[in-house]
C-alpha cells in the first residue's frame, strides 16, 4: 500500500522562541523530523509532504534537505494567508497561521492516497507509525479515520504549560476530544488544567491525549475544506488568534456522527520541543536510542 505522511512544520513556535522544527537534536545534527521520516519509511510510508511557511524553505534545506535527497520522496507545500479562500479577509496585524486543519489543506494538491498527519517537532516512535500504517489499510472512506493516543503523563513538560487534545474513548473508538490549554505539572506531581486558574481540575495521568498523529482516507480532504470554510465564516472580523485545529475538528465530526475514529495504542514514549529547556532531554533520549541500537550511528546510511 502506498501511504503519504504529512508533516506540519509551519507553526511559529512562540513558546520555544525559535524555529524548533529545524533544531538539531540528533548526534549527527539530525532534526526530529528526520527521525519521523526514518521511522515512517520503515513502517511502509513512501511519500512525505512537508508543510512549511514559504520563508522557512531555504533554512530547512540547509539543515537537512540535502540529507533527505535520494533517501525519501519529499514534496513541499506552504501554509500562508495567500492560500486562504478569496472571500476571506485576514484582519490587519494578524501573523498567526489559522491552525492545523488549513496546514493539512495546504498540501492537498500533493497528498496522494491514504495519509497520516504529524507534527514536525514531536518524536512519536517507530511503533506508532507501524500501527498507523496497518490501520490505514482498513480505511475505506471519509467516514473512517484513526489516531494514535498517548498517555498525558508522557506528554507534559516540566518547564511550562502545554496544550493537548484530551480524548474520550469507548470500546476503541474516539467519542470526543476537548482541546485543553495550559496543562501544567504542579509541584506535587499532579497535572492540572490551569486554563481558568492555577487550582483548575486535576487530570488523570493515564488520560489519552492526541499528539496530532491522525490517519485518514483521502476522501476526508473535501470534508476538511468545508469544515474550515465554516470556521472562517463564523469568525469575527477582528479575530487575531483563533485557530482551526485537527483535534477540535475530529471531535466535532465525531459528535455529529460523520466519522468513526479508531484509537490506536503504542508503547513508545513521546517527547518533543515545546520550550528551549526541553532540548537537553530530547538530545539525551535520542543519544540513548542510537547507543542501544534502535537507530544506527548514522541515521541515513550512504
Amino acid at each position: 500500500m502506498s501511504a503519504t505522511l504529512v508533516i506540519m512544520a509551519a507553526g511559529l513556535a512562540s513558546r520555544y522562541g525559535g524555529a524548533k522544527q529545524i533544531e538539531k537534536v540528533g548526534p549527527g545534527g539530525e532534526i526530529l523530523m528526520e527521525y519521523t521520516i526514518h521511522d515512517a519509511q520503515r513502517a511502509g510510508f513512501d511519500r512525505f509532504v512537508i508543510i512549511l511557511q514559504p520563508q522557512m524553505l531555504e533554512d530547512f534545506r540547509a539543515v537537512c534537505g540535502e540529507r533527505l535527497e535520494g533517501k525519501a520522496h519529499v514534496d513541499y507545500a506552504f501554509q500562508s494567508f495567500d492560500a486562504l479562500p478569496d472571500w476571506f479577509a485576514v484582519p490587519e496585524g494578524r501573523t498567526k497561521p489559522y491552525g492545523t486543519v488549513p496546514a493539512v489543506l495546504s498540501g492537498k494538491d500533493v497528498i496522494t492516497g491514504k495519509f497520516a498527519v504529524v507534527n514536525a517537532d514531536d518524536y512519536y516512535g517507530a511503533e506508532a507509525f507501524r500501527v498507523m500504517s496497518e490501520q490505514l489499510e482498513k480505511l475505506h472512506s471519509a467516514q473512517d479515520a484513526a489516531m494514535v493516543a498517548y498517555r498525558l503523563k508522557n506528554t507534559v513538560s516540566p518547564f511550562g504549560t502545554v496544550t493537548r487534545g484530551v480524548c474520550m474513548v469507548d470500546n476503541g473508538l474516539l467519542t470526543g476530544v476537548r482541546e485543553t490549554y495550559k496543562i501544567k505539572v504542579m509541584p506535587d506531581g499532579s497535572i492540572r488544567d490551569t486554563s481558568e486558574s492555577e487550582d483548575g481540575p486535576i487530570l488523570a495521568p493515564d488520560t489519552f491525549v492526541s499528539m496530532n498523529l491522525w490517519g485518514y482516507h483521502q476522501d476526508i480532504l473535501p470534508v476538511m475544506e468545508r469544515y474550515f470554510a465554516d470556521f472562517l465564516a463564523a469568525l469575527p472580523a477582528d479575530e487575531m488568534k483563533a485557530e482551526c485545529l485537527l483535534p477540535t475538528m475530529m471531535g466535532d465530526l465525531t459528535n455529529s456522527g460523520k466519522i468513526n475514529i479508531s484509537v490506536l495504542n503504542t508503547n513508545d514514549r513521546w517527547f518533543g520541543l515545546t520550550y528551549k529547556e526541553d532540548k537537553p532531554g530530547a538530545v539525551a533520549a535520542l543519544t540513548a536510542l542510537h547507543e542501544n541500537g534502535t537507530y544506527p550511528p548514522t541515521l541515513w546510511r550512504g
